[in-house]
Parts: C-alpha cells; structure tokens; sequence
C-alpha cells in the first residue's frame, strides 16, 4: 500500500513539474494580455532579468528583447525612455545573434530594436544603422522567405527611408502585401500598408485597410490590435476622412 501511494505521489509530481511554465513562457503569457494591463510587461521583464541572471540562454536573450521592443512601444512615455528601452533590446538581440547565429528570432528583435532605436532618433540622424538594419532583414528573409514581421520590417524600412538612402514605396508596398498573403490577420501590417497609402494619396485604398484593421474579429496578436493597431487605424480614418 506503502509502495502504491508513493508511485501515485511522484506521478502527481512529475505532472505538475511538467506543467510548470518556464521564465520564457511565463513571460509570453504575460505578453499576451498586455492590452489589459500594460504593467504586465514590467513583470514580464523582471521574469526574464532574474531567469538570464541565473542561465544566460538564448531564448530568454530574445524573449526579453521583444518586451523591450514593448516596453519601448507601450510603457515608454518619452523619447529617452523610448531610446532606452530599444537599445537594450538591440544588445539583447544582438548577444542572442552571437550565441545563435541561425536564429531568425534573435535576428528578428535584434533589426526590430535597432530600426526603432534609429526612427525615434530620427531617420537622417540614423543612417549610418541603416547598412545593419538591411543585412538582418536579408538574413531573415533567407531563413525564413514568409516571415511575416521580417517582411513588415522591410517595408516600414523602405517607406520611412528617403528616396536618396533607398527609400521607395513600391516595394514597401511589395512588402507589405506579401506579410498579408502569409497572415491577413496580422493587422499590424495592414496597418502600415494603410499608412504608406496615405502618404501616396491613395485615400480609397487606405480607407479600406485601415477599416478592415478597425473590423477584424480574429486578430494575430489580440494585445496589439487592442492596444495599438485600431487605435491608430481609427485615428488615421479620421485624419483622411475629408480627402478625395
């Protein structure tokens, strides 16, 4: 009987041992509400602080830089804070890459972090990342030709970048759409699309981009589309609304 309740006790055990989250999942499930509480991201990045201080792992280096990338994009109130929070993220990332030179998610928040970090310094002041920025997206896109956040990335960099340091709509345009032929319900990218639109004075084809981000029912990542992406959708509907 002994026997018994021991076995029946180190089963219970090694099932709720594998139930228990790690650091890096923890922090995901975290990051996956931040729409309801945006504090959420500050313990996300605490979890994976004290988790890289015991066991520096790649995983946790890139689950970290993306809520850095979020904390920049959500808790950030100033640019400097901005500025912070995106440079640590690129030294994150940038210490995953070495660690993990295949790694298309270290190169992902990696190039993410550090484009950001150059836009909220500004663009003519940042064009000296822009070399780095651009190998990592082609990086990306030879690990993974449909990543959809690599394919984002290389259309904002072709829309934000002037014409005389290789900007050119046309194939952020090309990027945009081939991130939506992979997921149509990634509204941050229909977003965008959405944007390079009005900034060609294509106001019918914005119009209707924008308005799919502001009905969509199911989107990709719940927490950006409440937080960020219909937000900014409804804001720039009404900054066109007069415009034929």
């Amino acid at each position: 009987m002994r026997a018994r309740l021991l076995i029946v006790v180190a089963i219970v055990l090694a099932a709720s041992a594998s139930r228990a989250q790690t650091p890096v999942e923890a922090a995901r499930a975290l990051v996956g509400r931040y729409h309801e509480d945006a504090r959420v991201l500050d313990r996300a990045r605490d979890l994976l602080d004290a988790a890289l201080a015991r066991d520096r792992q790649v995983e946790t280096l890139v689950m970290l830089s993306y809520v850095q990338f979020l904390l920049g994009e959500i808790r950030a109130t100033t640019s400097d804070e901005k500025l912070a929070a995106y440079d640590r993220g690129r030294e994150l990332g940038k210490r995953a890459v070495e660690l993990a030179p295949k790694s298309h998610d270290a190169h992902l928040w990696y190039a993410i972090n550090t484009a950001r970090w150059g836009e909220t310094k500004g663009i003519l002041r940042s064009l000296f990342l822009l070399p780095t920025v651009k190998e990592e997206i082609a990086i990306l896109l030879e690990l993974n030709p449909r990543s959809t956040r690599a394919h984002v990335l290389a259309g904002n960099v072709f829309l934000e970048v002037p014409g005389f340091a290789g900007g050119d709509h046309a194939k952020a345009e090309e990027h945009f759409k081939k991130a939506l032929e992979v997921d149509p319900r990634f509204t941050g990218a229909r977003l965008d699309l959405g944007r390079l639109y009005i900034a060609d004075s294509r106001y019918a084809d914005a119009r209707r981009e924008l308005q799919r981000v502001v009905n969509e029912t199911n989107p990709t990542i719940i927490a950006d589309w409440t937080a960020k992406d219909a937000p900014r959708a409804k804001e720039l509907l009404e900054s066109i609304k007069d415009r034929k």
